[in-house]
């Protein structure tokens, strides 16, 4: 019997229907693995946003409670991708998926360096971590209130209003100041009087203001107190240390401390101290002009009348 011979044309047509009819045998498998993906990202996003509530309501740490509520619903995902890729009778991809994935990380890992360190410093600092939201930390020149921290970076809320995502490869290495972490801060000043008054007197007088002040506070562990700190060229520096509650850092450390100065300037005025300016020593060269100086608040002496 002699074979058929079929033109290229006729072929074309013949592959073409048998991968059709193929196709349309996979078809509803197919289907059905979309609907398997997209029923395992809303059971993951139900489930995420679940937990992440239990999360909140159990952890006093809000961070942890959003890092594991992301990290379920990622893993949800990639479970359900894999079930509707067995599903659609897409065994071989699903393997194929699996080494591709494996060797395009390490490819990936030399490619973006910076992204893979930030993400595993986020993972480290998820569960290890020198703060918590709300915290108010410096690092490097950086200094603001904690606000988010995610995969790649933590966000920074600045006390003028700046919003700084700073990378957490330089949140884990670099060092992070923490201001409130215990709930308590130390606020020091300068007040400088004149040498002539008396200094215990003043000290006196400023360490009163402290102790009367609600606001600061006092027990066995924070004690405030003024000490002598200097001999400047017009003053003798008094130097005055208190501690705050950082609960509220930017009224803790900013407005009661202008407070706390005001009222140490009002009530050693009224006292009668002396709180001298800086002495300023002008020199003036042979090859510069005089400059004209004139004195104020002094009063003229009355004119004597001509004989």
């Amino acid at each position: 019997m002699l074979p058929i011979i079929q033109s290229p044309t006729e072929t074309i047509q013949h592959s073409i229907n048998r991968y059709y009819h193929e196709f349309l045998q996979v078809l509803p498998r197919i289907a059905l693995g979309i609907l398997v993906i997209v029923l395992g990202i809303l059971i993951a996003q139900v489930l995420t946003n679940f937990y992440k509530h239990r999360f909140q309501q159990k952890s006093e740490d809000p961070l942890m409670a959003k890092f594991l509520a992301q990290a379920i619903k990622i893993i949800l995902i990639i479970i359900a991708i894999m079930i509707a890729l067995r599903v659609a009778g897409l065994d071989g991809i699903a393997t194929g998926l699996l080494t591709a994935v494996g060797g395009g990380a390490i490819i990936l890992g030399f490619a973006f360096q910076d992204i893979g360190k930030n993400f595993l410093a986020g993972i480290i600092l998820a569960f290890n971590r020198p703060f918590n939201i709300n915290d108010t930390i410096k690092i490097d020149h950086i200094f603001g209130k904690v606000k988010a921290l995610s995969f790649r970076y933590s966000h920074i809320k600045t006390f003028d209003g700046r919003d700084i995502y700073i990378p957490n490869s330089d949140v884990l290495t670099k060092p992070v100041e923490n201001y409130t972490a215990d709930g308590f801060f130390r606020v020091d000043f300068t007040v400088g009087i004149g040498y002539e008054d008396d200094i215990s007197e003043a000290k006196e007088v400023i360490q009163r203001i402290l102790d009367k002040n609600t606001e600061i506070v006092r027990d066995a562990e924070h004690e405030n107190f003024v000490i002598e700190d200097e001999l400047a060229a017009s003053t003798v520096n008094l130097k005055v240390f208190f501690w705050v509650d950082t609960k509220d850092y930017r009224r803790a450390s900013r407005v009661l401390r202008g407070l706390i100065i005001r009222e140490v300037k009002e009530d050693l005025f009224n006292k009668g101290f002396n709180l001298p300016a800086d002495i300023k020593e002008l020199k003036i060269y042979g090859t510069e002009d005089a400059i004209p100086i004139t004195f104020r608040n002094i009063p003229e002496f009355p004119q004597v009348p001509k004989q």
